[in-house]
């Protein structure tokens, strides 16, 4: 790799860290926001919590679209999109706040933000630009710097609603996506020379049924909804959980925040390992891992302590699973293709956060706490492992070049 394609491919890793760092520390505070807008806003708890899982359902259903439009066009005009979307999705509901423009700013606009500037674009262009031997690891690089914003928004944005209220706070935020669009300029601009050119949006569905007509790579997208039943749960819902068990509403933004201070070591080992050992088996451990840790937490009683315990834990394995799940998919089917693909498998892990968040927010309607969710949580993540432990090594040939 000579000199050039190394200064191209370092550029591109600090604006994806940069860019996925805003798209994900955005969504990361949203349930931060639920209990203010409620109480100065009177938005309802009901339309926040369908709000987060329309978001995440549109992400979901946008991803695959961004990843093929990526694949052809360039990451980065992607990513740049992404920033406008974004800053309508907390924009609106920040200026007409209400639970209509709540469900429509952050269900919708945030989702096609997310879709198009989240890590699913970042990683994707890295992993065209970086050699096959270091794919991994400078996927797991970029993927760890992306969580320095996950750590960084918590506390602003906490912050910022406390001086400035909810609706202060989505404006920050609103704020804060147009730096998406800049930034998104050292990410592949132009599509990647290729020997065999990606297809697009026209290639799309033909793409995904040859795709998920792999056994192997259905597994790997069967348990990759765990990870966003569990996640989406927990970013939704944990601070609400917390401030029910009677524990101080600082605590919910003190979670957040050190997951995503856990995240920056965890997603960097994991994409060091998906180069060592094969993705599969490291998904299904930390599967259980996740699973396990959940268990614990839910059986015990609540702790400022425990807390933080538990937050730690979940970070380091929080968004593990990415550059994990990307590097197991360009083993399997090369990079050419790679932001689609990503985005076909992410549909599902999409399918989860909805579910996670918005049978949370109506279990919390119905019965007041989030007791009988816990025990889900725990099933979805023991049948991801098992997913992930019956995947085969792919065959010589899906070896990326």
């Amino acid at each position: 790799m000579n000199a050039s394609a190394k200064r191209i491919l370092w550029v591109a890793i600090l604006a994806a860290a940069l860019t996925s760092s805003l798209a994900m520390g955005i969504r990361q505070t949203y349930g931060l926001l639920m209990l203010p807008l409620n109480a100065e806003q009177g938005v309802a708890p009901w339309a926040f919590g369908l709000a987060v899982a329309l978001h995440n359902l549109v992400w979901g259903l946008a991803q695959p679209a961004a990843g093929a439009l990526a694949d052809k066009h360039g990451s980065g005009r992607v990513m740049a999109f992404g920033g406008i979307f974004y800053l309508l999705g907390c924009g609106l509901p920040a200026l007409f706040p209400s639970n209509a423009m709540v469900i429509f700013g952050i269900g919708l606009f945030s989702g096609l933000g997310v879709a198009c500037a989240g890590t699913g674009m970042a990683l994707a262009a890295i992993g065209r630009l970086a050699p096959p031997e270091k794919r991994g690891e400078m996927i797991g690089v970029a993927s760890a710097g992306g969580s320095l914003g996950q750590a960084f928004m918590v506390p602003l944005v906490y912050n910022v609603a406390g001086a400035f209220g909810a609706v202060g706070a989505l404006g920050t935020l609103a704020v804060s996506a147009l730096f998406i669009i800049p930034l998104a300029r050292g990410i592949e601009w132009n599509a990647a020379t290729r020997r065999v050119p990606a297809g697009g949006l026209a290639a799309l569905p033909a793409l995904a049924r040859r795709a998920l007509a792999d056994r192997d790579f259905a597994l790997l997208t069967g348990g990759f909804f765990a990870c966003g039943f569990q996640l989406a749960f927990l970013t939704t819902h944990l601070p609400t959980h917390l401030a029910l068990c009677g524990l101080p509403p600082a605590l919910g933004a003190t979670a957040l925040m050190l997951i995503g201070l856990f995240n920056i070591p965890g997603s960097w080992f994991c994409g060091w390992l998906s180069g060592r050992v094969r993705p599969e088996a490291a998904l299904g451990v930390i599967y259980m891992a996740r699973t396990l840790a959940i268990a614990v937490f839910a059986v015990i009683t609540p702790t400022e302590i425990g807390t933080m315990v538990f937050a730690a834990t979940m970070g380091f394995i929080w968004l593990g699973t990415v550059p994990l799940t990307s590097a197991a998919i360009a083993r399997r089917f090369g990079v050419a293709d790679l932001g689609a693909l990503y985005g076909v498998c992410f549909f599902s892990h999409q399918i989860g956060g909805f579910l996670g968040a918005a049978s949370g927010a109506a279990l919390l309607e119905i019965a007041g706490d989030f007791t009988a969710f816990w025990p889900v949580m725990v099933l979805v993540g023991l049948l991801a492992s098992v997913l992930n432990w019956l995947c085969r090594p792919p065959a010589p040939a899906g070896v990326a070049a």
